[in-house]
């Protein structure tokens, strides 16, 4: 970036950022992210030094677009998009109200690094220097990690500091910059500001809304990936979610998931009349109702997560008892499919379920082996539950109804995201 370059001298700010994001869309090596170059609106404005997101909307600084290259543009666009495709702005509220200063560091740490290790040679994203120095914060020492990770060392580190300089006295209260800190635009800095603000702003309908937009945004990106770079992608394809999975509530979304999949829909059709009421002379629509169709269950019986399916069972056993499905289709696989139970329609009772399953296996793992055998025994259900540590060698692909993976893993302090479907990660099932 050039300190001394007159904006009037360049092309106009807006053009060189729609022509950033128009090719960033149209590079392969981008394609996972063309979804969430879309989200939202992105603004060239007089009043902010660098750029800034509320995790929807993008705001640009006039001066500092017009200052930058065309790969260093692309680099700041980038940024600004995997802070909304990782919802950095929602789900780290508590920790920038905590210490803003250090969030707004955290959350950069992880992106820079990940968008400079996608593009090492700089062929097309390049980071915004000032003076020869990087100005956007980047440390090797935090590779791999995730958000938190990087907040709790730079607090640590920042609590040290402070026990060394007399107990912190005249330090910044909480959720404050620090004073004396280097600025968005110098080096140290970072080259973008955080509007937690704005996002607490969103209504809750906004908020929704925004959620379900990353997510179309995200498979779209997928899709594009695939159609271009095949079954590559490296990091960037496993980090398409965010790196860290906040602590959800496993249980409302999974009750969320097989209810959106599951739940009846009545329509009204007044293409035929309602008999019921012809002979009143009252011309009213027929109800076409949809059942509640089948389910099928993929649990993973490879010994790794054996003491957590009570409790996964306990809460299947009550969605199923709110939704009385016609049937569920409970199969235990490991490296193949170990054990089939029926359910309802031509099984056995519904609500017998957790007296009478039975798990059995104990080898490998691969959920190909469940696809397989859906296909082979021609099963489509109306949605997919797996149940597993989500160290298997594929995902598989083609699956015949939406499929949501139940990850148990984060107890090994990892995130282990599938390639297809969602995906929930339980910390501890017992939470």
């Amino acid at each position: 970036m050039d300190p001394n370059t007159d904006p009037k001298d360049d092309h106009k700010a807006e053009r060189r950022l729609i022509e950033a994001k128009t090719t960033l869309m149209r590079t392969p090596k981008f394609a996972l992210w063309s979804g969430i170059l879309m989200v939202g609106t992105a603004t060239v404005v007089d009043d902010i030094p660098t750029a800034c997101t509320n995790g929807r909307d993008e705001l640009y600084g006039r001066r500092f677009i017009s200052c930058l290259t065309r790969e260093e543009i692309a680099f700041v666009v980038l940024h600004e998009t995997l802070h909304k495709a990782f919802r950095h702005i929602s789900t780290w509220q508590k920790l920038a109200k905590e210490d803003m200063e250090l969030c707004n560091k955290a959350c950069d740490y992880v992106i820079n690094l990940l968008l400079a290790d996608n593009d090492p040679s700089e062929d097309y994203i390049a980071m915004p220097t000032l003076n020869g120095q990087a100005i956007g914060c980047v440390d090797r020492r935090f590779a791999g990690m995730h958000t938190k990770q990087v907040f709790d060392i730079l607090k640590k580190e920042k609590q040290e500091e402070e026990g060394q300089s007399g107990g912190g006295k005249g330090q910044p209260g909480l959720g404050q910059p620090g004073q004396g800190e280097p600025k968005p635009g110098e080096p140290g800095g970072g080259f973008d500001d955080h509007d937690w603000t704005g996002a607490e702003e969103l209504s809750e309908k906004e908020k929704e809304q925004l959620v379900r937009d990353v997510d179309a945004a995200l498979r779209q990106g997928q899709l594009a990936h695939a159609k271009k770079m095949g079954d590559g992608g490296g990091d960037m394809l496993r980090v398409i979610q965010d790196i860290l999975k906040p602590e959800v509530d496993w249980k409302a979304l999974l009750r969320e998931f097989v209810m959106s999949q599951c739940a009846g829909r009545d329509m009204s059709s007044w293409r035929r009349p309602n008999r019921r009421f012809l002979h009143q002379g009252v011309y009213m629509p027929t109800l076409i109702g949809e059942k509640i169709g089948s389910i099928v269950l993929g649990v993973d019986t490879s010994g790794s997560i054996s003491s957590e399916l009570p409790r996964f069972f306990s809460e299947m056993d009550a969605i199923f008892r709110t939704l009385n499905p016609e049937k569920v289709d409970l199969i235990y696989w490991d490296a193949h499919v170990t054990g089939v139970e029926m359910y309802g329609d031509g099984g056995a009772p519904l609500e017998t379920f957790l007296q009478t399953t039975q798990p059995v296996g104990g080898g490998g793992t691969d959920p190909r082996c469940m696809l397989e055998y859906m296909k082979r025994e021609d099963i489509k259900p109306q949605c997919i539950i797996m149940f597993t540590d989500g160290e298997v060698p594929s995902w598989g692909d083609d699956w015949p109804a939406p499929i949501l993976w139940v990850v148990v893993n984060e107890y090994r302090g990892e995130s282990i995201t599938a390639t297809c479907g969602k995906t929930i990660h339980v910390k501890e099932l017992g939470n």
